[in-house]
């Protein structure tokens, strides 16, 4: 009698239709993954923006008052050599984040770069979507020999419009140069002035700490502006940008004084209310100079007391 023979494998063609399917499948997960992880990084960076504006909130009960945006004893000269101690907005509410052992290491009255503790990594400082070290980096001068080490964020606050510079001895935002801001003073409206935005570390090197005299901002690896004139701005950039553009890298600042992120689309923004929104990229003016109507009313979140109308901006 003549037995059949079991057949026990693959042929080439099985295993390639096999493979082939593997592949369609793990090309159509990917992207699914993709977009679940983003939506987590987003929803974790709008929480860490919430907790800022309730300590922001709980600092000005205790003070009457917000924090500065960066505290400086100097007389005002430029606001890169002239920013001593230099601590800034987020090292006055850390007690409010759960962070009281951080704030009792930290003598006000000395500079930000005497201070070990500008090393600390603070979580809520950093979104999840940034490219941002999770360990203290070097901050150099002008002429790149560093300062300090010092933890990086992905958070700043705003000092104004279009009309204000991070330099600027005043601001017209919330935030500034030894600013003292009320809220009673945000005569704008609470629900339409912008406290704290997104400003990527992977596109500009800030520091959560404050302002440290004659540090620069750097760009980040990410900033896709090699050539830009602006390789950095000043001290008082580390921990504060103006509300004119949004993911607008090719400006002549690079960037480096504007609210960005990793966020397809947008950037999220804490507003004077405690409210957080996601306000869609911002990218360039009008040719002829000027602002689009999208940056016109996105230039006046950033004022408290512009006495402007917010039109044309859609912020859910």
């Amino acid at each position: 009698m003549r037995h059949s023979r079991l057949r026990t494998g693959f042929t080439l063609i099985e295993l390639l239709v096999v493979i082939a399917i593997i592949a369609i499948l793990i090309g159509l997960l990917v992207p699914a993954v993709q977009k679940v992880r983003e939506a987590a990084a987003r929803t974790e960076c709008i929480n860490n923006l919430k907790q800022i504006g309730l300590a922001l909130h709980n600092y000005h009960d205790v003070n009457k008052r917000l924090p500065p945006g960066y505290a400086a004893s100097a007389p005002y000269v430029d606001g890169a050599s002239d920013t001593s101690p230099g601590w800034g907005w987020a090292a006055f509410i850390l007690p409010y984040i759960e962070q009281d052992t951080l704030f009792r290491q930290i003598d006000f009255a000395q500079p930000v770069e005497n201070t070990p503790a500008i090393q600390t990594i603070v979580r809520i400082y950093l979104c999840s979507s940034d490219l941002a070290p999770r360990q203290a980096f070097a901050v150099p001068d002008a002429f790149s020999s560093p300062i300090a080490l010092a933890a990086p964020t992905s958070y700043v606050a705003c000092v104004g419009g279009d009309e204000t510079e991070v330099t600027d001895a005043v601001g017209q935002g919330i935030f500034y140069r030894n600013s003292r801001t009320r809220l009673v003073e945000i005569i704008d409206g609470t629900s339409n002035t912008i406290m704290v935005g997104e400003r990527a570390w992977g596109h500009a090197k800030g520091i959560w700490a404050g302002a440290i005299a004659n540090g620069v901002c750097l760009r980040g690896a990410q900033n896709p502006n090699p050539g830009s004139a602006a390789a950095f701005l000043p001290a008082s950039a580390l921990g504060l940008s103006h509300s004119h553009l949004i993911n607008a890298l090719g400006d002549t600042d690079a960037g480096l004084d504007d609210f960005s992120s990793f966020h397809p689309g947008g950037a999220n923004f804490l507003f004077a209310d405690g409210s957080v929104h996601f306000i869609r990229s911002i990218s360039f003016d009008l040719p002829a100079g000027g602002l689009t109507a999208d940056g016109l009313a996105f230039t006046a979140m950033g004022t408290r007391a512009g006495g402007d109308s917010i039109q044309g901006l859609d912020v859910p």
